[in-house]
């Protein structure tokens, strides 16, 4: 694990916990999220999935456009770490992803091709509650996590699924799953963004990401926001890139 000091550990926390602000955007938390835990172990890349109104997996957030794919091809065929975490609501640790073919015979194979070594994954939980998962990987030999790293990682985590729950929407009376709904439809949203950016400036869709957010910021919208605009707007793709 990457040393990190207190004070940076401290304000990654508060970070996740912070979920009461008025200006609160789940699809920029979720990304937040992966980005965070990436960094707090020295991870290659990092992935989070949900559970929809009727307890299925659905991709949420990635810190990469590689490992997104590699969720979605996860959930496809129903098979690798973030659904063992979901369903047991116990983490999955220190999996070399050369020697679980047997265990996991698609998502094994492809999560290797795709440069990947080491693999853990962590229960979104809150007590018996679990709402879902999020996928650690690791790109090289000798990065398995310590006695130290579960905890951290597994309380990031609750810290972040605690967040979710306590959010004022579902503090308004709203069921969770109609906020992890409308989380997914924003997420939808988000990769058609993404995409149009991608086609209108040449870029990469990991760039047209980086792109949008960072016109967000600058213009001080809610992600989600812009990135309905991107797509019903005529000419604000194009704006994104030349702004």
């Amino acid at each position: 694990m990457t040393t990190v000091s207190a004070e940076r550990l401290a304000a990654i926390f508060v970070e996740v916990a912070d979920t009461l602000v008025d200006d609160f955007d789940l699809i920029e938390f979720l990304h937040m999220l992966t980005e965070r835990a990436t960094t707090l172990v020295g991870a290659a890349a990092t992935g989070l999935v949900l559970a929809d109104a009727h307890g299925r997996l659905e991709f949420m957030a990635a810190s990469d456009e590689n490992v997104k794919l590699l969720e979605l091809f996860q959930l496809q065929y129903d098979q690798g770490p973030c659904l063992e975490a979901f369903a047991s609501g116990q983490p999955v640790i220190n999996v070399d992803l050369a020697g679980a073919s047997g265990r996991w015979p698609r998502f094994a194979p492809r999560a290797t091709a795709a440069g990947y070594q080491s693999v853990h994954a962590f229960p979104l939980r809150v007590r018996s509650q679990v709402i879902g998962a999020m996928n650690v990987f690791g790109d090289h030999r000798g990065g398995d996590f310590t006695d130290a790293d579960v905890p951290l990682m597994q309380a990031l985590t609750d810290v972040a699924a605690i967040g979710l729950l306590q959010e004022r929407a579902i503090s308004r009376g709203e069921m969770l799953t109609e906020q992890l709904q409308s989380a997914l439809n924003s997420r939808i949203a988000l990769e058609q963004a993404k995409g149009a950016v991608a086609q209108a400036a040449g870029i990469s869709v990991d760039e047209a990401f980086l792109a949008i957010r960072a016109y967000a910021v600058g213009h001080h919208r809610k992600l989600t926001d812009l990135c309905y605009a991107i797509i019903t707007e005529r000419g604000t793709a194009e704006r994104i890139t030349s702004a």
